[in-house]
């Protein structure tokens, strides 16, 4: 009898013929993560060396900003991972029980061809075509004992097979779980380094919120991420402008071919596609701009703390402009997307943490910035009301700042927004 533990031995001799993922892509996967927590030490490192005054500052804050940033993103692939090889396994289990029900209905043929010897007895071949009673039928029985006798040794070969086979699976299986396993262990241990992170944000930020010189540094900082966010939404319709063109001239040359065969616009479209944003062309997305007036709101029971447009802080002596509007939710942190899209950016600027834009159908844009946690990776579709991610705390409290862009132009969220 082989052993659990027998087969997890094996399951580690034979790791590299097991593993379904091509080489390069796990190399891949690999050096990303090796290249974030490479970042992350250099942050850790950076931060280790200011002194305790130093820690207290705005500075050290973006730095507990940027490392909580890159562990999301760390996290998100280990999540991902985890699922695809949740259906890895998934997929062998049903593979096991495929096989084990064959290896079953072999055994069962099998014992039906013994029972029936033995009601009969020892079954004389030789005797069955002697008392035959004409030379037809003799030749009769011959072919069918010959076939009788295929089918037997055919069966037993074909348990065997079975049993090999079997084997084998469950063996990947135990390989596939315990690869798993140690990647639940790694995704928990970085789940934890993220809490601690963002406590130690906390700290740190609350140290700050009465300090003017450090809340002017966040203004100033805000400013240049507000064109940082406009150069995105740029890039971002730019890269769309060129995929609508390529697709013209596609179909302009498919048109000209006088020998070309027929190709469906959905063709076209996937053809053509030059990024994650080419499916918004599809009549499956639901229309955005229908939503005016009656969007969710992306935080549940949330109230509007500061407007879009410009802004005066009383306290700083300061006029600042907003792009969105900022949001507040006392009980409610889950931050969800306002309607059908891709995700086309999760990326980090000062001011505003980690920062979301959703790509949506009639080059609308929106955009979530002031993130702790991050539930979604680039490239992946979201439905209205997904939960993407928790909202941070920032100098301004627990808010989270949200835009809508139209092309190059940003809109009025409140314009959108259903009216409560």
């Amino acid at each position: 009898m082989v052993t659990a533990h027998k087969i997890l031995i094996l399951a580690l001799l034979l790791s590299p013929f097991l593993i379904t993922q091509d080489e390069d892509q796990i190399d891949e996967k690999k050096s990303q993560l090796f290249l974030l927590r490479n970042e992350i030490a250099e942050l850790e490192n950076e931060l280790s060396q200011k002194t305790q005054k130093e820690k207290e500052s705005f500075e050290a804050l973006e730095n507990y900003n940027k490392q909580a940033f890159l562990l999301n993103k760390v996290i998100n692939k280990l999540r991902k991972e985890e699922a695809n090889q949740q259906k890895e396994i998934t997929n062998l289990e049903k593979k096991i029980k495929s096989i084990e029900e064959e290896i079953n209905l072999l055994k069962d043929n099998y014992a039906k061809y013994v029972l029936a010897l033995y009601k009969k007895g020892t079954y004389n071949e030789l005797e069955s075509i002697i008392n035959a009673e004409s030379l037809r039928q003799a030749v009769v029985r011959i072919h069918y004992l010959r076939k009788f006798s295929e089918r037997r040794k055919f069966d037993l070969e074909e348990f065997k097979i079975k049993k090999q086979k079997l084997f084998k699976v469950k063996t990947k299986v135990e390989f596939e779980k315990r690869k798993n396993a140690l990647l639940v262990a790694e995704k928990k241990s970085d789940e934890g380094q993220l809490k601690n992170k963002l406590d130690e944000r906390t700290r740190v930020l609350s140290s700050i919120k009465s300090d003017k010189a450090e809340l002017l540094k966040t203004l100033t900082v805000k400013k240049q991420s507000q064109e940082q966010i406009k150069s995105l939404i740029t890039k971002l319709v730019e890269e769309a402008e060129s995929r609508k063109r390529e697709e013209e001239l596609r179909r302009k040359l498919l048109l000209a071919s006088k020998d070309g065969e027929i190709i469906s616009e959905s063709d076209l479209i996937e053809e053509s596609n030059m990024g994650v944003e080419y499916s918004l062309n599809s009549s499956t997305f639901s229309s955005f701009i229908e939503l005016k007036g009656n969007m969710l709101w992306p935080l549940h029971n949330g109230k509007i703390v500061k407007r879009f447009g410009q802004n005066r802080n009383v306290e700083l002596k300061t006029v600042t402009v907003n792009y969105g509007i900022d949001i507040s939710s006392k009980k409610d942190p889950n931050v969800r997307c306002v309607a059908e899209g891709i995700v086309s950016v999760i990326d980090w600027l000062p001011g505003y943490g980690s920062v979301i834009i959703v790509s949506h159908k009639g080059d609308y844009r929106t955009v979530y910035g002031h993130l702790a946690e991050i539930y979604i990776d680039e490239g992946d579709k979201v439905a209205t009301g997904k939960v993407i991610a928790k909202i941070g705390e920032s100098v301004d409290g627990k808010v989270l700042h949200f835009e809508i862009w139209n092309s190059r132009t940003n809109q009025n969220p409140e314009n959108w927004l259903v009216n409560k």
